[in-house]
This record gives structure tokens, sequence and C-alpha cells, in this order.
């Protein structure tokens, strides 16, 4: 435990057990409603909410439901109501910063195409806040008891499913490994956890239903013998398809113009480079050529549609839930190896 994190925890700044999930939630949620919001206004031809002088822009709902989010949170304890907040506050979210475009343009302008190339890396930046907040694991038992204590908030509230018992106990369990002067407070905690009523209904939020059904999908994928030639194929038309739409879809001359289009047809080069690097190693060394394959998306995902979406929208958000599609099937087969060699 560093100084630091100790100054947190006694400020009262403890970190949530389930922080990643609801914040990957709050982004899913996010990213949607930018994709939906926008593809919906395309194919109703951009209407508009008010006459006779007014328009209501989306972005008013936006702050409506980060309201609502906020309200949720600040009404109500315990970690139920959390996703609730994560999901409705992940869609305000998305349809204020859909609108981010008006706001830095002096004509308002909802068009202006960088926007979507800056929304995209507002969401990268939130996701690499999300990882280097919460990857590594609770260093102090102070974090674990206080969220065992969290999770028996619902537990005195209405009963302990059998699951989320397990989750309270694990986390009593690993802080009374601490040989520290709070092993008495674990005791206690553990006192609390088990008067809890048990409640024999078992509703899984909606958030890890879905995590679930996706994992389940991407194992499915990852363990085929066909599923890394298909990701070579679709990694190698992802990126000629950006080179192409871009530079068809490219206007004017200017410096930016010209060093977006040079960026992005660097990252894609470099993909298509540790594309045929990890296609030339499936047969030999499946695990060498599946990170290599990751390298591959990552470079899309956090470099070419980031340039992409200033040419070509409709290309970099096909692109994007596709390679999304792909980093969750990488992943899937990586972890499987991992544990086969172990």
């Amino acid at each position: 435990m560093n100084r630091w994190s100790s100054r947190l925890l006694q400020l009262g700044f403890v970190r949530n057990v389930r922080a990643s999930t609801h914040l990957v939630l709050f982004v899913v949620a996010a990213v949607s409603t930018v994709l939906i919001t926008r593809m919906f206004l395309a194919l109703t031809g951009y209407p508009q909410i008010g006459g006779g002088g007014l328009h209501v822009a989306h972005v008013l709902f936006g702050g409506i439901l980060m309201l609502v989010g906020m309200f949720l949170l600040l009404s109500y304890i315990g970690p139920v109501v959390r996703p609730i907040a994560a999901f409705v506050g992940g869609i305000g979210f998305g349809l204020f910063i859909d609108e981010l475009g008006k706001f830095i343009t002096s004509d308002n302008d909802y068009f202006f195409r960088p926007s979507l190339a800056i929304i995209y890396v507002i969401f990268i930046g939130t996701v690499f806040a999300i990882q280097a907040l919460h990857a590594r694991l609770f260093t102090d038992t102070r974090e674990y008891l206080a969220n065992a204590v969290d999770q028996a908030v619902e537990g005195v509230a209405g009963g302990f499913t059998p699951h989320r018992r397990a989750e309270a106990d694990a986390l009593v369990r690993t802080a009374q490994q601490d040989e520290s002067h709070l092993v008495h407070v674990g005791g206690e905690v553990k006192a609390l956890v088990d008067a809890c009523p048990a409640d024999d209904v078992e509703v899984p939020p909606v958030a890890d239903r879905v995590r679930s059904m996706a994992r389940r999908l991407f194992d499915a994928l990852a363990v085929r013998k066909w599923t890394g030639r298909v990701i070579v194929i679709v990694l190698l038309l992802n990126a000629v398809s950006a080179i192409v739409f871009s530079a068809l879809s490219s206007e004017g001359s200017g410096f930016w113009h010209v060093l977006a289009l040079v960026a992005l047809i660097g990252s894609a080069a470099f993909g298509i480079v540790l594309t045929i690097l990890g296609a030339r190693r499936l047969v030999r060394d499946r695990e060498r050529a599946f990170r290599r394959l990751q390298l591959a998306i990552l470079a899309y995902l956090l470099v070419t549609h980031v340039f992409e979406f200033a040419y070509s929208q409709l290309s970099a958000a096909i692109g994007l839930l596709v390679d999304l599609v792909l980093l969750g099937v990488t992943g899937a087969e990586l972890h499987r190896l991992r544990r086969q060699q172990t």
C-alpha cells in the first residue's frame, strides 16, 4: 500500500469492486447512443423537435438523463442502483456528447467532421482511465472490508442471493488474510454478512447477463479452427476499406486534412503488417499469432478509426463494431490458450 492510496482512503475515496463493470456499461451505453442517434437521424432526414424559431436539441434530453442518473446515485444506497444509473447516465452522456460539433464551431455545425473523431478520442481516454484506476487489485484491507459492507447493504435490505453472498464472503476472506490491526473488524463484517437473510430469487443484472452472453459467444467462436483465418481476412478488408473510403470521401487539401489522411494510411498499413505476421504464425504458434492480430485490432481501434471518422462516418462506425467483436474473440482465444499452459 502506498502513502497516496492510504491518504485517499482516509479521505473516504474507496474504490468499488464492481466499478469496472459499471463504468464499462456507462461507456457502452454512451457509444451505442451516439451510433444509434446518428443512424436514426440519417435515416429520418434529421428531423427537428420544435417550430416557430425553436429547436429542442437532443443535448437537452441527454442532460436530463444524466440528471436522472445522478439523482438515483445520490438518493439510494447500496450496489443495486449503480448499474441502473450507469446505463441511464451513459445514454444521457451519449446524447450530450453527440452534439459536440455544435459547441466547438462558431456556426453550431453538428456535421463538423472532426467532431466524431474527438468524441472517439474522449471515449478511448475514458477506457484508459478506467483501466488505470481499476485494473490492479486492491492493496489495502480496508478496501475489501468497505466493499463487503457495501454488499451487505443489499443483504440487510432485501436478502442475499447465493451469488451475492459468495461475493461478500470472498471479500471478507481476502481481508482476513492480512495480519493487520483490522482483523477483528473483518470478523465483525463476516458476522454482518452471515446475519443477512437469504434471497433465493437470483436475478442477475442486465449488464452481467449481456457480458455472460458475449463471453459465451466469443468463447464459442474462438475455438473454431477457421477463426484465425477469418480474422485475418476481415482485418485486411477493414484496413483496405478504411483507406479507400477515406480517400474517396476526403475533401480539401489543407495541412490537417493531409496529416489526418497520412496518419490513417500509416496506421492501417501498420495493422496490415501485423495481420500478415500473425497469419504466418497461425499454424506454428497460435498464441503468438493471436497476440499480433490483437495488436493489429488495437491499432485500428486507437488510431485508424479516429481519423477515419473525420472522413467517412459510416465506414468508421462499421469498422469500429467489427473490430470490437474481433477484439472480444481474440481476447477469449488468448485467455483459453494461457489456461492450457497452466
